[in-house]
């Protein structure tokens, strides 16, 4: 557990600098209307392998954006749609999405139990954190940190992220930090906890 903790505190030093200048919501309106065909007109894609946006941390989509655009972050879709975007398209962008509510979905009844107990406790037998220690109680994140808001996510996209980060496929990670627990989790675990994440309201 000290070796997590020595972890966590690396990770949140390596994204201090994710926050970058303010971003205008309503000029970010008209530049996300681009983004609106994967990830819905507010935020709240319909669509369960296109992440939901609305109520992310401003400074973690920008970092996304600029790791698509820099290469840091694999994707041939976001990879092209982030190329062109300058840094205050991408702050702007990002200031929308942060002030859009997200819609939660709902959690398959039959992984609760298993998904919760990830989420809060871990597996302390695999070495599996706790979900919540850096994603909060009610997955709200911890935007200083570095740490994404997950609540309301839908499920498949949080096990798609999970696999990569487990295979090496996606390295963007500050420390190393979500490869590192993501490859001590069972399928099952992932799948739980996906589900118990899509139904968190923050």
């Amino acid at each position: 557990m000290r070796g997590f903790v020595l972890l966590i505190g690396a990770a949140a030093l390596l994204a201090g600098g994710q926050a970058g200048a303010a971003g205008d919501p309503a000029a970010g309106r008209e530049k996300a209307a681009a983004c609106a065909g994967c990830h819905g007109t507010d935020g709240n894609s319909m669509v369960p392998q296109f992440p939901k946006l609305a109520g992310q941390h401003a400074g973690y989509i920008v970092k996304q954006l600029k790791d698509f655009k820099e290469g840091r972050r694999k994707d041939p879709t976001m990879a092209p749609m982030a190329g062109p975007l300058s840094e205050a398209d991408m702050a702007d962008v990002a200031a929308f999405y942060r002030e859009q509510a997200v819609k939660p979905g709902k959690a398959d009844p039959a992984k609760v139990e298993l998904g919760e107990r990830v989420w809060r406790a871990g597996n302390e037998a695999t070495g599996v954190p706790a979900c919540a220690a850096c994603h909060g109680p009610s997955g709200r994140g911890n935007p200083a940190a570095g740490f994404p808001a997950l609540a309301g996510q839908h499920a498949a996209y949080t096990v798609k992220q999970l696999k990569a980060f487990a295979s090496g496929a996606r390295a963007n990670d500050a420390g190393a930090m979500m490869r590192t627990l993501a490859r001590k989790m069972s399928q099952a675990e992932m799948e739980a906890v996906a589900s118990f994440i899509e139904g968190l309201r923050p």
